[in-house]
């Protein structure tokens, strides 16, 4: 199965090792970073949700009116809008952009974020209303008849939207997570899962946990597999690592200094809370993935590093495909420099070896096998 590349449609150009220069939206870097995805390379590119951020919806109908191939990803949190009324704009984007959007649902990962905009449910009741939300979503995106609701969080009466998707039958819903409510939510509704870049061992627990709760669900099929890292890049190995230690020492400097916002206190979402025991359990795992990125950010988000040459993180990124992965996010710290660098070194290298590989895999099926029309 061909791989696709995630990257992250900033809306300035701050990060954890430099602060903003200009204003939280700056329509000029916004337009210039998605677009350097669209000509490197990237499939999508995710128009993240804060609560206090930019709103990603109108940040992505804008990027989706001057670009013509990137693909949209946009986070939403159901907390923040009745899922009618979220329905119909989705649908909207999804005409806007020609059919280019898939939708993000995040349940909140801590009582403070959530609690920015009103939002008191636990962490339960906020995957159970998530699961409730996505599912009222996906029928008004394709329900041409009226229909009522009279669920645990929602009930309305005689709802009928006017604008559909341009996809059919509806946009993908993605979805992640790392707790067993996570996996029991994203495993019966999400058509993609992300997860947080962990070492091989975890991420293939992690993939059987999903796979095995959609079919708890009694799914027939499984959601899609996406992992995300913070590549750190070099000419060399030696430069690779001494950029690492740099980013890491410009993440601690920012914290120390308390510029960033980030959370001081023990996270409460599942996922940050790995990122940090498998930090505590060591620097490095695998081929190439480091963790004091993620350990002097407090297990904040994406954060764990895959560091080394293109050739290096290719293979590493290639390892996590052999796992079931066929979806790499993928974000640096230099976002503008780093979108370019990622897509004009790694990502070649891993489509033309996932070529190779579903090539050789073909090359195994007896021919009496394969589909009509496959090269015999």
């Amino acid at each position: 199965m061909p791989v696709e590349f995630l990257g992250i449609g900033g809306t300035h150009d701050g990060s954890e090792t430099h602060p903003r220069s200009g204003p939280s939206f700056d329509k000029d870097y916004t337009l210039r970073l998605a677009r350097a995805h669209e000509e490197h390379g990237w499939d999508r590119v995710l128009f993240a949700y804060g609560s206090g951020t930019p709103d990603p919806a109108q940040v992505a109908a804008y990027v989706a009116t001057r670009l013509d191939r990137l693909q949209i990803l946009l986070a939403h949190r159901p907390n923040v809008s009745y899922p009618t009324f979220a329905a119909k704009t989705f649908a909207t984007l999804d005409r806007i952009s020609d059919g280019r959007l898939t939708v993000h649902f995040i349940t909140g990962g801590t009582d403070h974020e959530q609690q920015r905009e009103g939002d008191y449910l636990g962490k339960d009741d906020r995957y159970s209303r998530t699961r409730e939300y996505i599912g009222i979503v996906k029928r008004a995106w394709t329900s041409r008849e009226p229909f009522d609701h009279e669920g645990e969080h929602y009930r309305f009466a005689d709802f009928v939207s006017d604008v559909f998707p341009v996809q059919q039958p509806r946009p993908r819903v993605s979805f992640g997570g790392s707790s067993p409510a996570a996996y029991r939510a994203g495993g019966a509704e999400a058509d993609i899962y992300c997860l947080w870049g962990e070492p091989l061992a975890d991420t293939a627990a992690q993939i059987e946990a999903v796979r095995r709760a959609a079919r708890e669900a009694g799914r027939s099929d499984t959601p899609r597999i996406q992992v995300a890292f913070r590549p750190i890049l070099g000419a060399t190995e030696e430069l690779a690592w001494e950029k690492a230690h740099r980013t890491v020492a410009a993440i601690t400097a920012r914290r120390s200094g308390g510029k960033d916002g980030t959370p001081r206190h023990q996270p409460e979402n599942t996922g940050s809370q790995r990122l940090l025991e498998i930090a505590d359990r060591g620097e490095r795992f695998d081929r190439a993935l480091w963790t004091p990125t993620a350990a002097a950010t407090g297990g904040a988000g994406n954060s764990n590093a895959l560091v080394g040459t293109p050739e290096t993180v290719a293979q590493a990124l290639l390892d996590y495909y052999d796992l079931g992965v066929d979806i790499i996010s993928a974000r640096g710290y230099d976002m503008l420099d780093d979108t370019i660098d990622f897509g004009r070194h790694v990502i070649p290298i891993v489509r033309e070896e996932v070529a190779k590989r579903d090539r050789e895999r073909a090359a195994r099926v007896p021919a009496s096998r394969r589909p009509v029309g496959v090269d015999r």
